[in-house]
């Protein structure tokens, strides 16, 4: 089977949600022992999770974050503070726990899947998966990021990646990157997909002046110019304006919901990169799990496409699926409130008390 076939046989595996499963979620929250809705979003998720899964009672005590490591030939036109270098620097460090988001994998207990996907330089560590397409995407300024095929080969590594962590246990996966350069690409691919204007979706990145901020719009500006990506074909927008990091993060998305398995979003990057897994097959919003607020400006336009409220703000930015650790424990404290609490009539209390509160929730 090719690639393409392959890539189609993806996306018809995704699924709705388990509307039948969700409902019986929804009546075990209002026989638990609380006023109703008074534990707020951990009843959403609750709920949400049983959608996913087909079960009302769930486990997220074993979880992986996938972070897809690439290069973006870009970085040549000066939108990035940091030196290529420090991708390939980095994607190693990752798999030392000296990266903001392996500390934080390995406090909350998570699982951490490191895969070079493109990094220009030879990543010689023993905990990083070798998945190189190339060498670095192209410079979208110039020309195509990469070719269809390697777009199609970037889908399917991420999601071969996601397979993987599941079929080793996981039962939820957070998605995140490393690459400088990619929130350049990541605006490029946001204000293609929804038509936004470059301005409002591009941010400073690592910290960028003024001056480079100016710099790094006109560079979007110059990749949909010099691209002409389809807006209606997301493959072709992430070969031309995208990189191996985004289509790789948005394959595992596409796999987790065709899992069932639920898929935490980090921030603007791998936000970009849902959206473009959701604009592929739109049953995949269901099985995304938002986590933190960025503070880049792309963030809030790719969410708002997606439908997502983030689960907190912390003013995070950093990237390389940070805020997704953090995310999984809130998903972890959704299963205890619905596997661990305790219904009225097995806490031996008449609720009768709480039928006015019912009845006005009720009302239209």
């Amino acid at each position: 089977m090719c690639d393409e076939q392959k890539f189609r046989a993806l996306l018809r595996a995704v699924r709705p949600l388990d509307g039948p499963a969700m409902e019986a979620a929804r009546r075990r929250q209002d026989r638990l022992a609380k006023p109703p809705g008074s534990l707020g979003r951990l009843e959403e998720l609750s709920v949400r999770l049983a959608g996913i899964t087909g079960k009302t009672i769930n486990s997220v005590d074993r979880r992986a974050l996938l972070v897809f490591c690439a290069d973006n030939g870009v970085t040549e036109e000066g939108v990035a503070v940091a030196p290529q270098s420090v991708t390939a620097a980095q994607t190693v460090n990752l798999t030392r726990c000296k990266t903001g988001a392996s500390v934080l994998a390995r406090r909350f207990g998570v699982e951490l899947y490191v895969c070079d996907v493109g990094v220009r330089a030879d990543v010689d560590a023993p905990g990083v998966l070798q998945r190189k397409i190339a060498r670095g995407a192209g410079n979208i300024a110039r020309g195509p990021a990469m070719t269809r095929a390697q777009a199609l080969r970037a889908l399917l590594t991420g999601a071969e990646t996601a397979d993987s962590a599941v079929r080793q246990g996981a039962r939820a996966l957070g998605v995140g990157e490393m690459g400088i350069g990619n929130t350049t690409t990541s605006a490029a691919v946001l204000a293609a997909l929804t038509g936004a204007n470059p301005a409002d979706v591009t941010g400073r990145g690592g910290g960028l002046t003024d001056a480079g901020l100016e710099r790094k719009i006109r560079t979007v500006r110059r990749a949909l110019a010099v691209n002409r990506p389809d807006p209606s074909d997301p493959v072709d927008v992430l070969s031309k304006v995208g990189g191996f990091d985004l289509c790789a993060m948005a394959g595992a998305f596409l796999a987790s919901a065709a899992l069932r398995v639920p898929a935490v979003v980090d921030g603007l990057i791998s936000a970009v990169a849902a959206l473009c897994a959701a604009r592929l097959c739109p049953e995949v919003r269901g099985y995304l799990i938002p986590s933190h607020a960025s503070a880049e400006p792309g963030y809030r336009v790719a969410a708002g496409e997606l439908g997502l409220t983030p689960l907190f703000d912390l003013q995070m930015r950093l990237g390389e699926g940070s805020g997704c650790p953090i995310a999984m424990s809130v998903l972890d404290a959704a299963c205890a409130v619905m596997s661990d609490m305790a219904t009225f009539e097995e806490a031996k209390i008449d609720d009768a008390y709480l039928d006015p509160i019912r009845e006005r929730s009720d009302d239209p």
